[in-house]
């Protein structure tokens, strides 16, 4: 195994020299770095992790605190989970991966060790009760979702009250008067999960200054559940022209039931969701759909936690502006039948 005094050796510098260039504890000459790392990729150095915690006090790890719960579309949050481990190994970061449900708990075993140098919190409500722990911790921890209150707090979000207006705006803009939401699972806004609430609240303000009457119901995302949501909202206001889908495994039994009652989309009734880009490209009818850009949020909380975790930004709210793709599953609403 390749050690440090191998480096030192083939670069022709001492052993503190490569771990100042390692540790970023001195200036080194421009020069004397690029010899040192230079050998470190032709030996195939790796530092040992216990080693150089010791040595600098941190971990080079990021703590990821991902819930896998049953009633979320776990593809969506895996995307992000890989965008978040590559975006830090790009910067010399690892990622931990914490996937239970632990709640607070989770928090304080990362701020009570040295497990981890930040923290990146997924599967943010609204009134999140791991936050207060993360306003007084010590180490720099950032939100992929938005609180009700995120004073205090690091948060990058697509901006899904923007998300939902403009779904609203769009429907109605093909005069639309009757668009019913086929949401995420129950259990999602009961526990007041801020993507789901923030979406909804968006739809329900623009179709109120619009003048569109809005049906929400959750809807588990199976076929059965699927079917037994579509048939209430007929029951319930058969005059629907338009959905919304916010619930990705949806998507494709909604589509499969509508063909089924004969109903052609988007002549009969359109179709639109909120979803990643490639859940409505490849819909057996591809969608007209507000992009999650699950990829780019890892991203900017990995930047936006490296650069806390090197004193180079404070607290605040990132909202990524959302981008509406019109494809093949919405059109004008259909003309009344005659009496």
């Amino acid at each position: 195994m390749v050690t440090l005094a191998d480096v030192a050796q083939h670069a022709g510098v001492s052993a503190s020299t490569v771990s100042y260039v390692l540790s970023g504890k001195r200036s080194i000459s421009a020069s004397t770095r690029e010899r040192v790392e230079r050998s470190i990729a032709h030996l195939g150095y790796h530092p040992n992790a216990g080693a150089r915690a010791l040595a600098s006090s941190r971990s080079n790890i990021i703590a990821l605190m991902i819930p896998l719960r049953t009633d979320m579309y776990v593809p969506v949050m895996m995307e992000i989970a890989i965008a978040v481990a590559t975006t830090a190994r790009s910067h010399g970061y690892d990622v931990l991966l914490l996937t239970g449900e632990e709640g607070p708990a989770a928090v304080r075993r990362i701020e009570g060790s040295a497990l981890a140098d930040a923290m990146i919190l997924m599967d943010v409500e609204l009134d999140d009760d791991r936050l207060p722990l993360l306003r007084e911790a010590a180490r720099p921890g950032v939100l992929i979702g938005l609180p009700a209150d995120p004073s205090g707090l690091s948060c990058v979000d697509l901006d899904f009250e923007a998300a939902g207006a403009l779904c609203a705006e769009h429907l109605a803009g093909l005069g639309h008067r009757e668009i019913a939401v086929i949401g995420e699972a129950a259990a999602v806004y009961e526990r007041h999960t801020g993507f789901a609430e923030r979406t909804l609240s968006g739809l329900r303000e623009r179709c109120r200054e619009l003048g569109v009457r809005l049906l929400h119901r959750p809807c588990e995302g199976s076929y059965a559940s699927v079917a037994a949501t579509l048939a209430r909202v007929h029951d319930e206001r058969p005059g629907t022209t338009a959905f919304v889908v916010q619930n990705e495994a949806a998507t494709d039994p909604l589509l499969a039931l509508l063909r089924q009652q004969g109903r052609a989309v988007p002549e009969d009734v359109s179709v639109m969701a909120i979803c990643p880009e490639q859940v409505a490209a490849h819909a057996s009818v591809p969608l007209t759909s507000v992009a999650v850009p699950a990829q780019r949020m890892g991203r900017h909380a990995v930047e936006r936690v490296v650069a806390k975790l090197r004193g180079q930004a404070g607290d605040g709210v990132v909202l990524l502006e959302p981008e509406l793709t019109v494809r093949e599953s919405t059109g004008p609403r259909p003309a009344p039948a005659p009496d």
